[in-house]
């Protein structure tokens, strides 16, 4: 049986291919149209997603939607009437979208496909709750969601048995832990759906001075894992600005984007990831004595928060926790494949998301064939030991590593198939990889990508994190080792890597540790600041040219700009014979 998952309209589009069970491909259109958080039609990921899995659209059995349209769309009427006129502005801006397309989900998949089979519509977070549970290898858990909002529902906790899910409880909008997240980041100059990462990277650098106004006046955290919030603060539910007046006069004049981050700036990050923190760890604690489980399953776009869910598993009283790597709207896409798959139709489950390598990949013959179409300068490596030597070597002498092999990863976090890699020991790495490379703000830290069987040597609590969404301690004695990956406050958003899953990435690893003594990469996404991560060669390469990255591994070939002679300006491609 052949299901198709869709996400798209709102941000992050992607498609899911479900084949009797079992995700065969899953990615965000935005890799396809280089637009970032793409809303689009995910016609792209939908074609690399059929042609992945050898399916054909006339032999699809459903076509599945992340979200039911029409409940959405009442919302939207009910809180915008409800503010009237205050709510016009929002309502007029909303509608010219709702009208020529979102209503017609239906009609749009079926045109845009070409397919005249059934289309079904899942309720949002069911969607989300799906995209965890069922992929997460626990016979039994309990289910936490928590984003911006779905139809209505903003948080949903549950449990999930066998091939089941059952949500008991639920939140609405506009009390939102994630439009609480993304008002402040709009609040600090940051855009929306984009920057909330850098808030929770920013919260770092200051003190919680705003922890208890928050508390005491902003958010209401209550007993049972809930909470409300003071609307007073708030405008994102009648205006197209998220935040009051009255959130500005208690907080000062808001931060204009790109102009230097204040004092204050750092401390109400930091306050504001203090209060999400508290929230997470009160919704966590409360669904796992309702359920008894001694499992989480956790998604929404909340679930990108690496500070509260390792907070979470630390802290919280449970053995495992699945977090979903795409836990926003493009987890959608899986998560709606699923739940038709087993809460509609019954079938028993299948698959278990041991890795999140789900995307295409290059054929080695076409990387060599791009390349020398285009007079490129490279070597092909007959064998990857020999490859994974060079790239160690590069790393060690302090190189910047582009790295694209392999299956793309599905979700926001490049895990090792389209990664820069350096190395962490090196004094300004970070700097260095900011300003040179990413092209973004100094404060944004790198995370490690460290061997599994290794982590204990540097990292606390040691646990495993394959989908780097979880934040762990360095530990004391390494943090002078590692200070290109450990963040201000001691801290690392933690990668571990094993070598069933991608032992291409954990030999270079190994062998990097064997030369250094380190057995840890700093490991950032493929890409600079405002595009998506790279998809194939081709995007790889252009990112290669025009950066500070130093060498390209694109497959078996391997491409090396000649030493930087320190004045910033575009360095040759050296031809093999002058770096072999």
């Amino acid at each position: 049986m052949n299901v198709l998952g869709l996400s798209f309209m709102y941000h992050d589009s992607a498609a899911c291919l479900l084949k009797d069970g079992i995700v065969v491909a899953a990615a965000a259109e935005e890799r396809f149209s280089r637009k970032k958080h793409s809303l689009d039609f995910p016609t792209g990921a939908i074609r690399s997603c059929l042609s992945l899995g050898d399916v054909p659209v006339d032999a699809l059995d459903a076509v599945v939607f992340y979200e039911k349209p029409l409940l959405k769309f009442e919302r939207i009427v009910t809180m915008n009437s409800g503010a009237f006129p205050r709510g016009f502005a929002l309502f007029a801006d909303a509608m010219p979208l709702w009208l020529k397309y979102k209503l017609f989900i239906r009609e749009m998949i079926r045109t845009n496909l070409g397919y005249g089979g059934d289309v079904f519509f899942a309720d949002h977070h069911y969607a989300h709750a799906s995209s965890a549970f069922f992929p997460s290898g626990f016979d039994e858990a309990a289910v936490l969601t928590m984003d911006g909002v779905g139809e209505w529902a903003t948080m949903t906790r549950g449990r999930g048995e066998g091939n089941r899910i059952h949500l008991t409880h639920e939140l609405r909008y506009p009390h939102s832990l994630g439009l609480l997240y993304s008002t402040v980041t709009a609040f600090l100059g940051f855009r929306v759906n984009s920057g909330e990462g850098k808030v929770m990277g920013l919260s770092s650098y200051g003190n919680p001075t705003f922890r208890d106004r928050l508390l005491d006046r902003v958010i209401d955290l209550r007993d049972d894992g809930s909470f409300r919030l003071n609307l007073d603060y708030f405008s994102f539910h009648r205006d197209l600005v998220m935040y009051s007046p009255r959130f500005v006069d208690e907080f000062g004049e808001p931060r204009k984007p790109e102009s230097d981050i204040t004092a204050r700036d750092e401390d109400l990050a930091c306050s504001l990831q203090d209060v999400v923190n508290t929230a997470c760890l009160n919704a966590a604690a409360h669904v796992g004595r309702e359920t008894g489980s001694r499992r989480l399953c956790i998604a929404g776009g909340v679930g990108l928060n690496s500070v509260a869910n390792g907070r979470i598993l630390e802290e919280g009283d449970f053995d495992e926790v699945f977090i979903q790597p795409a836990s926003g709207d493009d987890g959608g896409a899986i998560g709606s494949a699923l739940f038709y798959y087993h809460q509609v139709l019954g079938n028993p489950r299948r698959w278990h998301m041991e890795h999140a390598f789900l995307g295409s990949a290059d054929d080695p013959d076409e990387v060599q064939r791009f390349l020398d179409a285009r007079g490129m300068p490279y070597r092909r490596f007959e064998r990857t030991e020999d490859l994974v030597e060079r790239a160690a070597s590069d790393l060690a002498r302090g190189r910047i590593v582009g790295w694209c092999r392999g299956r793309m990863e599905y979700g926001p976090r490049a895990l090792g198939n389209r990664s820069i890699l350096a190395s962490p020991t090196i004094d300004g790495m970070q700097d260095v990889m900011n300003e040179r490379v990413k092209h973004r703000e100094s404060f944004r830290p790198f995370a490690p990508a460290v061997l599994l069987e290794r982590v204990g040597e540097f990292f606390d609590p040691p646990f495993g994190s394959p989908f780097m969404l979880l934040v762990a301690r360095t530990r004391p004695d390494k943090k002078d080792v590692l200070g290109a990956v450990t963040h201000v406050d001691g801290t690392a958003r933690l990668q571990t890597v094993d070598k069933t899953h991608n032992p291409r990435f954990h030999d270079l690893i190994a062998r990097f540790g064997e030369t250094t003594g380190v057995p840890v990469l700093l490991n950032t996404s493929f890409n600079i600041r405002g595009e998506p991560i790279v998809r194939d060669c081709g995007d790889a390469l252009t990112c290669f040219l025009n950066t500070g990255i130093d060498c390209l591994a694109l497959e078996d070939c391997y491409l090396v700009k000649e030493e930087d002679p320190g004045d910033g300006k575009t360095r040759r491609l050296l031809p093999p014979l002058e770096w072999e």
